[in-house]
């Protein structure tokens, strides 16, 4: 079949890479992509919020299988376009999408679905947001209500930070229309994690869970990012742990998706606090996480493409399911500056010679080709993952290859799976 991947991230490079393996994929196509992408799948120039144009690309070309990588097409609607012209997509429609879209919506349906999560209260006036401050314990979290780009959350440790979030928010408009509501919610203790679930409207898999590293700097030090790194499995994730997150957090989003007649058929992604009372949820989101989807990916073993497929099809029930053998762990390299300003366009070496490793994939996510040269062309720029047997060899490899690649200014910080390693 041929496959269409909607995006241009470390994440979509994944997806291509991982679905081109198939014995069942004659062709992947994907749009916009990016400079890596371009050596897995055919880039076509449609941007991931086009949707009309990436409908037209899929009729024309024939396309069996669209995967929707990014959370934007999802919240505008495209698994809703696709299903509605007959074309098979793999991701959720817009109704529940919302799930990432509006944090709102997504902690009033964890209350009505009593999923465990943190105590919450919503504001869209930043006077009366700012006055509550006064009734809470600090830290404390603040949330835009819409898309940020991940960036639109912050762990508040008094009220000056939390009312100067705010204003930036609400009155200044950092986050544009995302910031318009906002929710100060309760600070949880414990260890993060992130879970993704294959969901096909009422079945699901869960995939081996992973642990991000959103701070810029070591030591979880810094603002937040998009994700510097990731490794999977963690060993504070067992498999009696999994079988209640699925229970109390996954299942009941596939339950209550169906009650609300919008039947949840693609990624569900918990992002949870692994808490002394249990795990609670953070946030969910509806689409493969980045970089998670780095280290979880390369540890599938069987046809990813078939899996998908079977997904959007309502058969995941079919699917030969194996948990992964082995650790992956991925480390992100940076533009100097990220998540601030940060220059492009500046030459990228050693690709070459990191990617010829074995065991180790280059993933690119914000790379451009110019004058026959990769360049920088984004904050995150390349995702290096390696896989092993165990996570420390892993680390180690990944490292390796991490420090044969240079451009100017590039930043990566030299502690991912750490926390872990010491563990275990």
């Amino acid at each position: 079949m041929k496959v269409l991947v909607v995006g241009g991230g470390g994440r979509e490079h994944t997806l291509c890479w991982k679905l081109a393996q198939s014995e069942e994929v004659e062709k992947v196509y994907c749009a916009p992509g990016n400079a890596g992408i371009a050596r897995d799948a055919e880039c076509v120039p449609i941007r991931a919020d086009d949707i009309p144009a990436l409908l037209e690309f899929a009729r024309g070309n024939n396309i069996e299988l669209t995967v929707a990588g990014p959370e934007l097409p999802l919240t505008l609607g495209i698994a809703d376009a696709f299903r509605e012209a007959g074309l098979r997509i793999f991701g959720p429609v817009k109704a529940a999408a919302a799930l990432e879209g509006s944090k709102v919506f997504a902690k009033e349906f964890m209350r009505e679905m009593s999923i465990p999560t943190a105590d919450f209260a919503v504001f869209d006036d930043l006077d009366s947001a700012v006055a509550h401050l006064d009734t809470i314990d600090f830290p404390t979290v603040v949330k835009a209500d819409g898309l940020a780009a991940g960036k639109g959350v912050l762990v508040a440790k008094d009220k000056t930070e939390a009312a100067e979030f705010l204003r930036l928010t609400m009155s200044d408009k950092k986050f544009g229309d995302a910031g318009a509501r906002v929710l100060i919610e309760d600070c949880l203790a414990g260890e993060e994690c992130s879970i993704l679930a294959l969901a096909d409207g009422r079945d699901m898999i869960v995939l081996t869970p992973s642990q991000d590293h959103k701070r810029a700097y070591d030591n979880d030090e810094g603002l937040n990012t998009g994700g510097m790194g990731a490794y999977s499995p963690i060993s504070i994730v067992g498999d009696s742990d999994i079988e209640k997150i699925k229970e109390l957090v996954l299942q009941p989003v596939v339950d209550g998706m169906n009650k609300k007649g919008s039947p949840f058929v693609g990624v569900i992604y918990a992002g949870l606090m692994l808490t002394e009372n249990g795990p609670m949820v953070l946030e969910y989101n509806v689409r493969f996480g980045d970089p998670e989807c780095q280290a979880v990916i390369p540890l599938i073993e069987g046809d990813f493409a078939r899996m998908l497929a079977l997904a959007a099809d309502g058969r995941i029930g079919e699917v030969d399911w194996k948990p992964a053998s082995r650790s992956a762990l991925c480390v992100v390299m940076a533009s100097g500056g990220y998540p601030g300003s940060y220059a492009k366009g500046e030459p990228i070496s050693g690709l070459a010679a990191a990617g010829d490793m074995d065991d180790v994939v280059v993933f690119h996510a914000g790379t451009a080709e110019k004058d026959g040269r990769i360049v920088t062309a984004g904050g995150r720029v390349l995702g290096v993952t390696a896989l092993a047997d165990d996570l420390a060899a892993a680390q180690q490899l990944a490292y390796e290859a991490v420090g044969k690649i240079s451009w100017k200014d590039v930043h990566y910080r030299k502690d991912i799976g750490k926390r872990d390693l010491e563990r275990s």
